[in-house]
């Protein structure tokens, strides 16, 4: 009878900004479990010609990568001879990959499915207190009128119509998070039928009819060169009086300068979670424009909800340890539509 031998166990060198960042993703028990199934280099790769773990990254079957991590070029594929796989836990790959990682038949897999949720959690927020105009009301309390709120309209939930641009994998968890709500729920995607948004639970819609219709916006589209500035000083115009403007994706989905002339004429309301620039200097007219909330990009999974990132990220090494295949693997042809 012939022996069958154990598989080999994997070799994983981390990529990322630093060790801290490493120990926000990964608790004691993601670590557990990826030290069963695999060698782990201590410390973290920072730069491409990081010396001290040059060795490791020689041997390395996979590369556990975060925020920070160096660009996969031909260069740093040189340095990295056996490596398989690419497993990132965080969201977009398209600032790290490039196409020789491909082309060395590495596999590429992301966490963005899973980052999208918190960032569809904080737009349900935004939302549903945008429709109370609890910011409005908040400032009106402290300015001693805290009757006032109830001049404002529109005012409530109950039928508010929101228009969700875009049905990337934030904007699909979003319209997921929307449904228990008695909202009238559009969506502007061309990439989808009348049949696909409403198996979404939406009405499909031209961007323009959008605007015009929405109470919130909520913009969820990728930052392409085609996409930039798609909400415009015309399409800004074509929303209606006390509408508010969500963003959560990219700030050059928006134009600002439109942005800012509409907040001051006091016709639009705005909660931005992303800008252009990021960061806003101090002295950016934002910060004095009437009627928008501004957040420095936490939407996305930040403080205890990177641990479901680093949890993902594990489960992904796992799977490619045992069957050699990626849940959210990332393919060539996709890198230049997504964000």
């Amino acid at each position: 009878m012939t022996d069958i031998a154990a598989p080999r166990r994997l070799s994983v060198v981390l990529a990322m900004r630093d060790e801290r960042l490493a120990h926000q993703l990964f608790d004691d028990a993601a670590w557990a479990r990826l030290h069963r199934i695999a060698d782990v280099a201590e410390g973290v790769l920072r730069e491409a010609a990081d010396v001290a773990l040059a060795k490791h990254l020689e041997a390395a079957d996979i590369l556990l990568t975060g925020w920070g991590a160096p660009r996969l070029d031909e260069e740093f594929l040189l340095r990295a001879p056996r490596l398989a796989a690419v497993v990132h836990a965080a969201g977009s790959v398209k600032a790290m990959v490039t196409r020789a990682v491909w082309e060395r038949g590495i596999r590429v897999s992301t966490a963005a499915e899973v980052n999208a949720l918190p960032v569809a959690e904080y737009a349900l927020a935004m939302i549903l207190l945008l429709g109370k105009r609890a910011f409005e009301a908040e400032k009106m309390l402290r300015g001693g009128h805290p009757r006032s709120w109830e001049r404002l309209a529109p005012l409530g939930n109950e039928g508010a119509v929101v228009g969700v641009v875009g049905a990337s994998r934030t904007g699909r968890h979003l319209l997921s998070l929307l449904r228990p709500h008695e909202l009238d729920v559009i969506l502007f995607d061309p990439t989808l039928t009348a049949a696909d948004a409403d198996a979404l639970g939406a009405r499909l819609t031209s961007l323009d009819e959008l605007l015009r219709a929405a109470d919130v916006v909520s913009v969820h589209a990728p930052a392409l060169p085609e996409t930039r500035g798609m909400i415009g000083a015309r399409e800004l115009a074509l929303m209606k009086d006390g509408a508010a403007l969500l963003n959560t994706a990219r700030g050059s989905l928006v134009d600002t300068d439109a942005l800012v002339a509409e907040l001051h004429a006091n016709r639009l309301r705005a909660v931005l979670d992303v800008t252009e620039p990021e960061p806003l200097p101090r002295d950016h007219a934002l910060f004095a424009a009437p009627g928008v909330v501004l957040t420095p990009h936490i939407a996305g999974a930040f403080g205890n909800e990177l641990r479901r990132l680093g949890a993902h990220a594990v489960s992904e090494v796992e799977r490619f340890a045992s069957t050699g295949t990626l849940l959210e693997e990332v393919l060539p042809e996709a890198l230049a539509r997504i964000a």
